[in-house]
């Protein structure tokens, strides 16, 4: 693993506790079962959605982008703010705002 991934568990300590799992080449991050976040390229990403996009862009923060049969595909996640990586209250905060926001996204569950 990577310097940034071990060290998910404390940037996000005051969030609670978190869970890495490797996909597609780089790491989901996850707290209780759902993806608020992901690591590609030792980048971290948040989760956005109608609700707090306008923090990222605000920001000047731009989306996660991948290539796919020559074209750029953009998800809803975003660079997390470089102040996350250093201060556990910020982290918390945009974590909380990225988990609210993959809640908000998650697709309905049959039953």
């Amino acid at each position: 693993m990577s310097a940034l991934i071990d060290s998910l568990p404390q940037v996000f300590a005051e969030f609670g506790p978190i869970a890495t799992r490797r996909m597609f080449g780089g790491h989901g991050v996850y707290r209780d079962g759902l993806m608020f976040a992901l690591v590609q390229d030792e980048v971290l990403y948040l989760k956005a959605d109608a609700h707090n996009q306008a923090s990222f862009t605000d920001a000047g923060l731009e989306p996660f982008q991948y290539g796919q049969k020559g074209r750029r595909v953009r998800m809803s996640y975003f660079k997390a703010p470089p102040a996350v990586l250093n201060d556990r209250s910020e982290a918390a905060a945009w974590a909380r705002r990225s988990s609210e926001a993959a809640s908000r996204t998650r697709p309905a569950t049959r039953r």
